[in-house]
């Protein structure tokens, strides 16, 4: 047998020599039970009040099987103004809320960076200071006109959507080279508008679709502003309809709510997964 330097066979020398590690794919999966415990425990946590919920929406009086209350939503007294109210302060937030913290974000991150501490101060306030401190400050000091439309709570939806957003955007914009990008764009010719326009937001996709779809979450869900400044949105409806004994419809609009917020983050997920994949198919063919 073939030695080498003193006698060491080559079948010791190569035993010496510390294996890398093994290929992911041959890598076996080991059961931890009590990661299994974990799970098993978080989903019952999570699932267990949402299949009671459903259960009770899809029941009638008589605690039989029944679509009754959900195909008695759509007639529900005040139940279409208060969904269509809520759509569009929905709207209007991730309007005003993209307009205001994409820029924002991007300029501190490019300009000033040593300011982003104090970004991450005050936009963690809102999650300090309740809603209702907010609400109630809001309305002595907003002239007529203002308390007079609904969209007064959409301008207060983005101030409880920023720290979110702002979250979401920083993650975002650190994960790139933001002012490689820049210079890039800028050296092409390219102007403010297009290098945002074409080359930022692409790269700022799934940070943005993080912070919309916890925007509209936020929104869809908010019940103390609202029913301070006295409108019916959604959550307020919940509330303040009177069906005397049958809680069905109540429950039925709750989880409506609930699993349409579900799949509409399902969706916009699904998206940027495919937009990803299709980036990933015509880079790897190039």
């Amino acid at each position: 047998m073939a030695s080498i330097g003193g006698g060491l066979a080559l079948e010791e020398l190569l035993a010496e020599v510390p294996q890398g590690r093994a290929p992911r794919g041959s890598r076996r999966l080991r059961f931890r039970p009590w990661r299994a415990f974990v799970m098993l425990v978080a989903g019952a946590y999570f699932l267990l009040p949402i299949y009671a919920g459903l259960k009770f929406s899809l029941q009638d009086i008589n605690g039989r099987f029944s679509f009754e209350a959900f195909q008695s939503l759509p007639s529900a007294p005040g139940f279409s103004a208060a969904f269509g109210l809520s759509m569009r302060l929905a709207v209007a937030t991730l309007v005003v809320s993209t307009l205001l913290m994409v820029p924002t974000t991007i300029y501190v991150h490019l300009r000033l960076p040593r300011m982003r501490r104090v970004m991450e101060f005050i936009t963690i306030l809102p999650i300090v200071i309740p809603p209702i401190v907010i609400i109630a400050g809001v309305l002595p000091a907003a002239p007529l006109w203002a308390k007079s439309s609904p969209y007064l709570l959409s301008f207060l939806y983005v101030i409880l959507a920023m720290p979110f957003n702002y979250r979401s955007l920083d993650a975002g914009l650190s994960a790139i080279d933001l002012k490689t990008l820049v210079e890039a764009s800028r050296s092409l010719g390219g102007n403010w508008f297009m290098t945002l326009l074409r080359v930022i937001l692409p790269n700022l996709r799934a940070a943005l679709l993080s912070a919309m779809v916890l925007t509209i979450a936020l929104v869809l869900g908010e019940f103390t502003m609202a029913s301070l400044d006295l409108w019916s949105t959604i959550p307020v409806w919940i509330t303040q309809f009177n069906t005397g004994a049958n809680g069905h419809v109540q429950t039925a609009a709750s989880m409506l709510g609930l699993v349409g917020t579900w799949l509409f983050l399902t969706i916009i997920v699904s998206i940027d997964r495919s937009e990803s994949r299709r980036s990933r198919r015509k880079a790897g063919a190039l």
